[in-house]
């Protein structure tokens, strides 16, 4: 019987001092209160008079150990420095689980690529026949052009270049090039596009086709102005 008396509280007393073990230093005054039932509970084990006793001894034991041998916490972020990462956080900063304030969420800047240079060409600005007169649906689409292009003024230098395709004479096909690059010019300067954004104005008359002049469909491609732009 005297063995198992024995026994009984180094049990216990083991138990509340591994349990306190694994708490904070901060958290002495629950080690004192656990330690105090504790050791009531052992002195009750030998008498009813040892309670009070037993109750003082454990709760001052226990709260001792948990002071000496409990996990601190340092930078008082809430986080053990058992489980700390980043021991040292100044007060105040969130943390997360592993006492490390939360990474920094990068801010992505969209970057706007503007080309240095581009090309608008022109296919289905056809003029009258044999003429440098732009028809109602010329006007038409370039009206849409004319908006664009008064937004890249005054800031964009534009180069307009006339072309034609092979039906006819080199030096006729030259002069109708100029007349067609002059004519769509004209237009967008009524339309509000700064002339002093046009740099230059040319015909290139059948030189420089894009297509076979041998079909219909070739000669149409070929029939177009181009107006290039520079940033």
């Amino acid at each position: 019987m005297s063995i198992v008396r024995t026994a009984i509280p180094l049990v216990l007393l083991t138990s509340v001092l591994t349990g306190c073990a694994g708490l904070q230093k901060t958290d002495w005054p629950k080690c004192a209160a656990v330690g105090g039932v504790g050791g009531a509970a052992l002195g009750a084990i030998e008498s009813s008079s040892w309670a009070g006793w037993g109750a003082l001894l454990g709760g001052g034991l226990a709260a001792g150990y948990c002071w000496a041998h409990g996990d601190g916490d340092e930078d008082g972020d809430g986080v053990p420095d058992s489980r700390d990462k980043c021991p040292g956080t100044p007060r105040g900063v969130q943390v997360d689980a592993n006492g490390c304030p939360p990474e920094p969420v990068a801010v992505v800047e969209e970057v706007v690529v503007v080309e240095k240079e581009e090309v608008i060409v022109i296919r289905d600005v056809h003029f009258e026949f044999d003429s440098a007169r732009l028809t109602a649906t010329d006007k038409e689409r370039l009206n849409t052009i004319a908006t664009r292009l008064k937004q890249e003024a005054p800031s964009a230098r534009l180069s307009v270049t006339g072309h034609t395709d092979s039906v006819g004479s080199d030096r006729y096909n030259q002069k109708l090039s100029e007349r067609r690059a002059h004519s769509v010019t004209d237009y967008l300067v009524s339309s509000g596009v700064p002339r002093s954004s046009f740099v230059s104005v040319v015909g290139a008359g059948e030189a420089q086709p894009v297509a076979d002049n041998a079909t219909a469909d070739g000669r149409a491609m070929n029939r177009r102005t181009e107006i290039k732009i520079q940033r």
